[in-house]
């Protein structure tokens, strides 16, 4: 399809101030669409992004919404379809980090990852489906979810959650709402790495090297353009989640 196909369109964006997801956001301004940036923290690159949104002509609202919290979450798809007037597209992107193995992960933190990355998404997914105008979901994964993240379980445990509420909402919310999902891998460094992190690992994946958040926002236009395509994941992780496992 041609770029023109986003030309209108209004996406309500997660986390969308920085890293990936600040570079969807432009990338999907980029094709014409309006985007609403959600943010909790980052009021000021939130503000910054809508502002070079603007620039380049497109429209862009900043709203603030802490995912952690449920009623605070249930509200957020209202708040943006009173800005922007609808929304079209929705970008699953807010993330947590913790650290901890299975053994050691406080109820607390296991909850915690749970809603930002499972609940949240599946709050926001209801709410895009019942405008009752159809659209796009598109949930952020990671490539580790093929194997196992045991230094992160809370947020391994909850990624793998988004995967299969990925499938179930392509198979409820058909034929109106696809949804598909983006794995990426080694894009960029986790909080607190240099990013000579991202050489040290490439050996990691049969590339042979790390993409960029170009690479995953390309993965996210593709299938925001696609008619005919639910219920997948993109892995964008220079085939690293085949690793021991190439026949799935």
């Amino acid at each position: 399809m041609q770029p023109s196909a986003l030309a209108g369109k209004v996406a309500l964006i997660t986390g969308a101030a920085k890293r990936l997801g600040r570079a969807t956001a432009l990338a999907l301004a980029a094709k014409g669409a309006d985007v609403v940036l959600h943010y909790n923290h980052s009021a000021d690159a939130a503000a910054a992004l809508a502002e070079e949104i603007q620039r380049g002509g497109r429209q862009a609202w900043t709203l603030r919404c802490d995912l952690g919290e449920a009623p605070q979450t249930e509200d957020l798809m209202g708040h943006a379809i009173r800005a922007a007037g609808a929304v079209d597209i929705l970008i699953n992107n807010a993330s947590i980090f913790p650290t901890g193995r299975v053994t050691e992960a406080s109820v607390e933190d296991i909850l915690a990852n749970v809603q930002v990355h499972a609940v949240g998404p599946l709050l926001l997914s209801r709410a895009l489906a019942a405008q009752g105008r159809g659209g796009h979901i598109i949930n952020f994964l990671d490539a580790r979810i093929a194997d196992y993240d045991r230094e992160h379980a809370a947020y391994h445990l909850s990624k793998r959650m988004l995967f299969t509420l990925t499938r179930m909402l392509a198979l409820e919310l058909a034929p109106d709402v696809l949804v598909n999902a983006v794995a990426p891998g080694l894009i960029l460094p986790p909080p607190g790495e240099e990013e000579g992190f991202l050489d040290r690992m490439a050996h990691t994946n049969p590339m042979n090297r790390h993409g960029s958040p170009a690479d995953v926002a390309e993965a996210v236009l593709f299938l925001l353009t696609s008619r005919f395509i639910t219920g997948q994941v993109i892995f964008v992780d220079g085939g690293r989640h085949m690793k021991g496992r190439v026949y799935g």
